[in-house]
């Protein structure tokens, strides 16, 4: 059943009910209606999603420099897998800190940061879809610091840090685009941008922005110390649906589709892509945490999602099929990435029988196996489908992509196995119990992800025949894979990680505080010899006596680097004003 489109404007509830409850939280915490309605606050996108039938474009000129919202056939399947891991995160929630003295505050920053998230998808111009962003990504720091500890306190910081980065990124190339289209509305914004003089200048900025929030790598340092200190809602919804803004963004944006082709950065995409693939299998699966192994993982995915962006750009006549594998990409990493998030906090509650922990075990096996690309999984469906697409490009990239794509699998198995290794369920009798709540979000979660396996849209460009021997090649194929997920786990079990030099979580970010650490401390001890004379600072250059704690980052660090990024922000804002009015 749809909803005619006069009704159109139920639309607004999308963002607004979550706003509502999230003001109600504040203003009367102590109502029980508030913290009732708090892990339900997704329903009515979820609904919307399912019912409202596309497209509808609502305007409202009185808002901001005039905002138009709505929904076309990307944006309902953006709005329905995400409200559907919000919905199940926060009903999860509910039981997960049923105990926690500051559950109130959680679902507060829960809450703004799914009306943000939800906001951007239903978003037609830029400066809306801007606000949206901007809410979410901040709304989300109160998640990331909720346990209030040093490492949360660490990974909070840097979030922030590239948080402000990539806002000033961003603002600055949809500046410069509307300037180009004399429009924020996004369908303008991408017909300007395909025949402007300056477009890969705002391709780059828009990339990088967007990039920091899909975690690409290089950009992606805040996603594995970030979700390890999260509570598990907060990392499933992190990873599982708001890195997708990311995706979004880069498809608002870009002039994919517009009939140009844009070779060159099509081939640095889908390199980048690949080795994000391949680099974070290799640090993820060195790592002790099973949620930092997540993180990794949610890396390598996205190096997935940037080699079909990449395959797009240089394939324009294909866009059509990219990019409805790009929104069931999107859709299957979202389902079943949420899936093992929430499947972990279960495995790691108490499971006082046998039954209960194979139960488990079956439900963190599945979406391991969709993620790895296994037959008969979404995963794999999208991975055949890149393929057949990738036969269209010039030599190497003809020969070179499907075969990189078929050794992702690989990689993705490596990832998997570690995680399945550390979050496997053992009988306990200490702990709490998983709450019903959390046990039936959960497997609502894993059912939405086997069906959307089975109404996806997706031909992968050759027959299907179901006959007995195909379907005995591709049940061979999923054994073929299980197996190889348990013995790279029982490999990975057996390797004395000790004695071997694993990077730790956030990799790349490790040697910029050692820098930024050395530079801070030295350019203080040259300031203050100054008065000593020549002899004084040259004693001053000398490496500093005290070193850089690198589990942890000290406070002045990361003050001096919120002051660098503030004045960035602030430089890039009146830079790109005077380009709006040049």
């Amino acid at each position: 059943m749809t909803i005619s489109a006069s009704a159109g404007w139920l639309v607004l509830l999308i963002p607004f009910v979550p706003l509502i409850i999230a003001s109600g939280l504040m203003l009367w915490p102590r109502k029980p209606l508030w913290s009732t309605l708090a892990p339900w606050a997704a329903l009515p996108a979820l609904l919307c999603s399912l019912g409202l039938a596309p497209p509808l474009a609502i305007d409202l000129p009185w808002l901001l420099l005039g905002t138009q919202l709505g929904l076309d056939q990307s944006a309902r399947i953006f709005l329905f897998f995400t409200a559907s891991l919000w919905l199940a995160a926060g009903i999860f929630a509910a039981g997960y800190l049923h105990e926690d003295a500051h559950k109130t505050r959680f679902f507060v920053f829960f809450l703004f940061a799914m009306a943000g998230n939800l906001g951007l998808i239903i978003a037609r111009d830029m400066l809306s879809f801007y606000a949206s962003f901007a809410m979410m990504s901040f709304a989300s720091y109160g998640l990331i610091v909720h346990n209030k500890n040093a490492e949360a306190d660490r990974a909070g910081r840097i979030y922030i840090i590239m948080v402000v980065l990539g806002e000033v990124l961003l603002f600055a190339a949809m500046v410069m685009a509307a300037a180009l289209a004399g429009s924020t509305l996004f369908s303008d914004v991408r017909t300007a941008l395909a025949g402007a003089p300056t477009r890969d200048l705002v391709m780059a900025l828009a990339l990088a922005g967007f990039g920091i929030k899909l975690g690409v790598v290089g950009l992606h340092v805040w996603l594995p110390l970030a979700h390890p200190v999260a509570p598990t809602p907060a990392s499933a919804v992190l990873s599982g649906a708001m890195i997708k803004a990311g995706l979004l963004g880069w498809m608002q944006m870009s002039p994919l589709g517009e009939g140009i082709a844009l070779v060159e950065w099509g081939w640095v995409l889908m390199a980048v892509g690949i080795f994000a693939a391949f680099y974070a299998a290799l640090v993820g699966a060195a790592q002790q945490n099973p949620k930092t192994v997540l993180a990794y993982s949610s890396v390598s995915q996205m190096g997935l999602v940037t080699i079909a962006v990449g395959l797009a750009m240089a394939l324009p006549s294909r866009w059509p099929e990219i990019s409805a594998a790009l929104q069931f990409l999107a859709l299957h990493h979202a389902l079943a990435k949420g899936a093992l998030f929430l499947g972990g906090g279960v495995a790691a509650s108490r499971l006082t029988t046998g039954w209960h922990r194979w139960l488990v075990a079956v439900g963190l096996v599945l979406p391991a196996l969709a993620l790895a690309g296994a037959p008969f999984t979404s995963g794999g469906l999208i991975k055949k489908v890149l393929q057949t697409e990738a036969t269209g490009l010039t030599a190497p990239w003809d020969s070179l992509l499907p075969a990189a794509l078929s050794w992702t699998m690989v990689a993705t198995v490596l990832l998997m196995a570690r995680f399945l290794y550390l979050a496997w369920p053992r009988i306990s009798v200490t702990g709490q119990p998983a709450q019903s709540n959390m046990l039936a979000s959960w497997a609502a979660l894993i059912a939405v992800l086997i069906l959307s396996a089975f109404n996806s849209g997706l031909d992968d460009g050759a027959e299907t025949v179901w006959t007995l021997s195909a379907t005995l090649s591709g049940f061979g194929t999923l054994a073929l894979a299980a197996s190889s997920m348990a013995l790279g786990g029982w490999i990975l079990s057996r390797a004395d990680w000790r004695r071997m030099p694993v990077p730790a979580a956030g990799d790349l970010v490790v040697p910029v505080e050692i820098i930024a650490d050395y530079a801070f401390r030295t350019t203080r001890r040259f300031a203050k010899s100054l008065s000593h004379g020549l002899s004084g600072a040259a004693t001053a250059l000398k490496p500093p006596t005290t070193t850089l704690d690198r589990s942890l980052v000290p406070d002045t660090i990361t003050r001096n680097a919120w002051t660098v990024a503030c004045a960035m922000f602030l430089a890039l804002l009146l830079l790109s004003t005077m380009t709006l009015t040049m």
